[in-house]
């Protein structure tokens, strides 16, 4: 187990908001979040393991979020992330990243980045196990190749239409870079309790 201090009381995460409850909050994208929750869905194994990963000793208990509305990596992701807690029976709780920067300080990426999303798994009694951070690692490489063919192949093409295409073909993998962040987190989880 990791011996990094949790960034959170117990009072502070049951302050956090719940999956429905932060949804209903949302002031954009809200649509975008319905869509990725219903292409989010964990396979049977999936579930099976995260399952097993909250009913180990000293196993996740809770998953504390950190995101925004406005990040596509939030609104893709997070509603994967709900369906992880849901099918494992961990408590899930998000907490907005700009109005908890003390948080978000504990979780930089590379020590210097406040990417977007966190999660951060614990015990039941907030002992911190791991965490993962924005998007997995696949999606970076394929953003650089995407953005690499757009502009090739729209040589003629305004900033604004490139931009489009770019995003366009980025949404287009939407569902498969929810998969593997799944798989992600499911590996690292799997590494940390020794299962």
């Amino acid at each position: 187990m990791s011996e990094k201090p949790s960034a959170v009381t117990p009072e502070r995460f049951v302050s956090g908001f719940t999956y429905r409850d932060y949804i209903e909050q949302v002031k954009v994208n809200k649509g975008q979040f319905e869509k990725y929750y219903t292409t989010g869905q964990l396979s049977v194994e999936d579930a099976r393991f995260f399952r097993k990963a909250s009913q180990a000793p000293d196993g996740v208990a809770k998953m504390l979020v950190l995101g925004e509305d406005w990040c596509p990596d939030v609104f893709r992701g997070l509603p994967a992330m709900a369906r992880m807690a849901e099918a494992a029976g961990i408590e899930m709780r998000i907490f907005p990243r700009d109005q908890n920067l003390d948080i978000m300080n504990k979780f930089l990426n590379q020590g210097k980045f406040m990417s977007l999303p966190v999660v951060v798994f614990y015990t039941k009694d907030l002992r911190h196990i791991c965490h993962w951070i924005e998007r997995p690692v696949s999606a970076n490489q394929e953003r650089t190749q995407i953005e690499a063919d757009v502009r090739r192949d729209m040589p003629q093409a305004s900033a604004q239409e490139v931009q489009m295409a770019i995003r366009e073909r980025l949404q287009a993998r939407y569902p498969a870079w929810q998969q593997e962040s799944i798989r992600e987190m499911r590996q690292m989880l799997s590494e940390k309790l020794g299962f």
